[in-house]
């Protein structure tokens, strides 16, 4: 098997975005939010990234439509419904995985199944969860003409193995950002499908973003940045001409810095979106969650001998945490004492 090896430069410009991108992700994880804010967070970046990512593909359902679909999941629809629905089933079952083991491979199994997903019921069975055996050509929407030729479907699967090799190989070795960056951009040249690349590739680079230690997954909804200007998006993704022709010339680099933006942007909209005050945790809120992981449980008297704060702010912080779900009280009175809530 020969080895992928992506030319790219690490410029001022993609440096800089990754620092940037760093300090956002340190501060997000500083932070801990009562699980209504965060199931409205998650919800909404859902909603946003199944409209866009679709639209992107040339789905017209406005996103007020789309919130709608997903709320109430009717039966009977249209194609451009069922493809909003598959792209949200595909992040649901994304989401999954990442949350039961961070440690998840990347593998042709995955990206087969996500693709099978995203296209259930949308185009023939034979192509469905499989990789392509037949040519596929990529047109200019605008003109209509065959602008790109991708590889021969008898090296699809192989163009794919080393890719996946690259990935898995280089965690922890290569930033996540950019090895995520770097699958996007290979997995559109190599066009392993017949139909759902896009789609697909969006999902599968949200996994890998999760899975290599940017945990803001269920917020995550870059699409809504490539949707605002897909003509760009096209334009850095893509390649022009025969796959063979150009393959020993492309560079990643541009994409890259185009990728990263993208990505400070969404976070940047998450940071926007979160409570500047309300939702979040002092230190004091902190130490009592603290205690009660290396303790199992804590009382007010026990906060009090941990703390300097007085009485009637020591209730307010026992009600705080249990208005945001993050405690709950067991027993009676003076018998009463918190524990953490998991259910």
């Amino acid at each position: 098997m020969t080895m992928f090896k992506p030319k790219y430069t690490i410029t001022n410009k993609l440096a800089t975005n990754i620092r940037k991108i760093g300090e956002l992700i340190g501060e997000f994880n500083q932070i801990t939010l009562s699980k209504t804010v965060l199931f409205e967070l998650e919800r909404s970046a859902q909603a946003i990234s199944s409209c866009s990512s679709t639209q992107i593909e040339g789905n017209s359902l406005p996103l007020t439509d789309v919130k709608r679909i997903l709320k109430s999941k009717p039966h009977i629809i249209q194609d451009t419904q069922r493809e909003v629905l598959n792209y949200n089933r595909a992040i649901e079952t994304l989401n999954s995985i990442t949350k039961a083991s961070k440690q998840q491979r990347l593998s042709t199994t995955l990206i087969c199944k996500i693709q099978g997903i995203v296209v259930d019921r949308l185009i023939s069975r034979s192509s469905i969860g499989r990789l392509r055996t037949e040519p596929v050509f990529v047109n200019d929407p605008i003109k209509r003409e065959t602008i790109y030729l991708p590889p021969d479907a008898k090296d699809v699967k192989e163009l794919m193995k080393e890719l996946i090799v690259f990935v898995n190989a280089n965690q922890g070795i290569i930033d996540p950002l950019i090895l995520a960056g770097i699958y996007h951009k290979q997995a559109v040249i190599i066009h392993p499908f017949m139909d759902g690349n896009g789609r697909t590739t969006r999902l599968i680079t949200k996994f890998l973003l999760a899975r290599l230690g940017i945990n803001t997954f269920p917020l995550f909804s870059f699409e809504n940045y490539y949707n605002r200007n897909v003509t760009m998006y096209f334009q850095k993704v893509g390649v022009m001409g025969n796959y063979y022709y150009i393959v020993n010339d492309i560079d990643f680099t541009d994409w890259l810095e185009y990728f990263t933006d993208g990505i400070l942007d969404e976070l940047r909209r998450i940071r926007s979106q979160l409570p500047q005050n309300g939702d979040r945790l002092e230190p004091h809120h902190k130490k009592i969650l603290k205690y009660i992981d290396e303790n199992g449980s804590i009382t007010a008297r026990e906060y009090a001998a941990i703390t300097e704060r007085a009485r009637a702010t020591r209730i307010q912080d026992f009600k705080k945490l249990t208005d945001m779900g993050l405690i709950k009280s067991m027993g009676i009175g003076k018998a009463t004492y918190y524990i953490l809530k998991t259910d």
